[in-house]
């Protein structure tokens, strides 16, 4: 009797501990495994410089907002979407904080959460382009990302935004908490958001279901159309968030901003999807930033002068890797290459039909 009403509850904390933390395995953890040869070597060969606090807060900085982008990434591509407009649409955030501040003259935390909104926004259009035109998302955010690319050289005048933001608002970005960059914090915080909605909310349910078979989840009564929709309005406002992050980190606008955090933030996705669980998720995406990041520091302290072509290379060999990596085993559910059904609604003969 006391075995049968213990049962269920141990079920269910099974079931919850899976979702938090799935049985290791040597493929499931191979970023921990990589992330570890990665100290070895680097701690042995450049001891005196790579195993130190200054190196660890430079990485942690360094890649937060990356890891931010990352994020925003992992909407859409569960629910077996791209959005390659994000790099652009953060650039874009950075923009107009610093346009705001300049230029209006009201609060910056107002600023802010206009140039969150702004990139919601953005998102709203693609979603709008990629479920009611049809058109598939890596061409339509693509195309995004030129129209954005072409807007802000615009509102900038293809030039610099520089000391426009006070020192205030800088230490929200620069500053570090308990002897962590404040900007690790933000991070986590937003890992946590995403996790949980991703993987305890029937909107993290729907999201998988999308990704993995559209049209059965449009049979089974879930709006592929509004999901993708939506996945496509929350990318836009992380990437916003990270446009947030990243003006108080470095307190300035370049036009070079953005694209280059693109390809790390892919390749740690798709690294990532690859860890922990069979499909991409939050915290595989986390590990392969700082795999990724940990392994770029390694080889510019390594070979010092002249490495400043070590970070794309590194990044561009990643992401073929990780994708590679991804599509070979056959258990690890990304995002497909073909477009899903974007019908509004199952017709009620196809229904009856399929009952």
């Amino acid at each position: 009797m006391t075995a049968t009403a213990v049962g269920p509850r141990s079920e269910r904390g099974r079931e919850w501990l899976m979702r938090v933390w799935p049985p290791p395995g040597i493929q499931r953890l191979s970023a921990i495994y990589l992330l570890g040869v990665i100290m070895l070597v680097f701690g042995l060969w450049i001891s005196e410089t790579f195993l130190t606090v200054v190196t660890m807060r430079i990485v942690a900085t360094s890649y937060a907002v990356v890891g931010v982008l990352a994020l925003g990434l992992l909407v859409p591509l569960v629910a077996g979407e791209f959005d390659i407009s994000i790099g652009s649409t953060m650039a874009f955030s950075v923009l107009l904080v610093n346009l705001f501040v300049r230029d209006t003259g009201i609060n910056a935390i107002a600023c802010c959460v206009l140039a969150v909104v702004a990139c919601g926004a953005i998102g709203w259009v693609n979603g709008l382009i990629i479920v009611r035109f049809k058109v598939p998302s890596f061409i339509a955010t693509l195309a995004m990302s030129e129209v954005l690319s072409g807007v802000a050289l615009y509102l900038s005048k293809n030039g610099e935004i520089v000391g426009v933001l006070s020192q205030t608002f800088l230490n929200f970005g620069q500053k570090n908490l308990l002897g962590i960059p404040v900007v690790m914090y933000y991070l986590v915080l937003i890992a946590l958001a995403v996790w949980y909605v991703l993987e305890f909310t029937r909107v993290g349910r729907q999201l998988r279901a999308t990704g993995s078979n559209p049209e059965a989840a449009r049979l089974s009564g879930v709006r592929t159309t509004r999901i993708v929709w939506g996945a496509f309005v929350a990318s836009g406002a992380v990437a916003g968030v990270g446009g947030v992050i990243y003006a108080a980190q470095i307190g300035t606008y370049s036009n070079s901003f953005g694209m280059p955090l693109l390809f790390p933030a892919f390749a740690a996705v798709f690294l990532g999807a690859t860890q922990f669980r069979a499909r991409p998720n939050v915290w595989g995406t986390i590990i392969a930033i700082y795999v990724l990041a940990l392994g770029v520091q390694g080889l510019q302290l390594a070979t010092q002068a002249g490495s400043y072509w070590l970070t794309p290379l590194f990044s561009g060999l990643a992401l073929v890797g990780a994708v590679a990596f991804a599509y070979r085993r056959p258990k690890v559910r990304v995002a497909a290459p073909t477009e899903p059904d974007r019908s509004p609604e199952p017709l009620p003969v196809e229904a009856g039909r399929v009952a």
